[in-house]
């Protein structure tokens, strides 16, 4: 590593105790922003949806766009800088794509974003232990039903 490389990674590690999710583009999110007015200092939420990240290290950045007021509103961050409070993911968006500039030319409908399905490793096997257990409710239905068609059969016999 050269000199610039080591100087940005001490400094992305001084920033990192902030609380920053994981995101990408597609993804909902809600950053926090430190808004200063005079003397007074405040958090102020910006929820929206993320159109496009730039991954350039220390230098990363990420616009986040919302409809305000029926009016689109995009707000590009540094996700280092000090202005960037924290970064919180509220749900995740399933997209092909890495920069989605073309929702700047729709609204209503024809902007939405379907939710990603993740799927870990104990959330499969938990639909594969439920799977099991109503297959094994079936063959015990099953195995009763035929018990009670010749119990009447048995009945109607006598």
């Amino acid at each position: 590593m050269n000199l610039i490389q080591t100087l940005e990674k001490e400094q992305m590690d001084k920033l990192a105790d902030k609380r920053i999710d994981a995101f990408d583009a597609g993804d909902t999110i809600r950053v926090n922003v430190n808004i200063v007015e005079g003397a007074n200092r405040r958090v102020q939420a910006f929820e929206g949806l993320c159109i496009a990240k730039k991954d350039r290290g220390l230098h990363t950045s990420f616009v986040v766009r919302k409809i305000s007021n029926g009016e689109g509103v995009e707000r590009i961050f540094p996700l280092f800088g000090p202005a960037v409070d924290s970064v919180e993911l509220i749900r995740r968006g399933d997209v092909r794509r890495a920069k989605l500039y073309y929702l700047r030319g729709r609204t209503g409908k024809a902007a939405r974003i379907r939710e990603k399905q993740d799927f870990g490793k104990t959330d499969m096997e938990e639909v594969e232990n439920k799977k099991a257990e109503r297959q094994a409710k079936r063959a015990e239905r099953k195995a009763e039903g035929g018990k009670k068609k010749k119990a009447k059969a048995a009945k109607a016999d006598s």
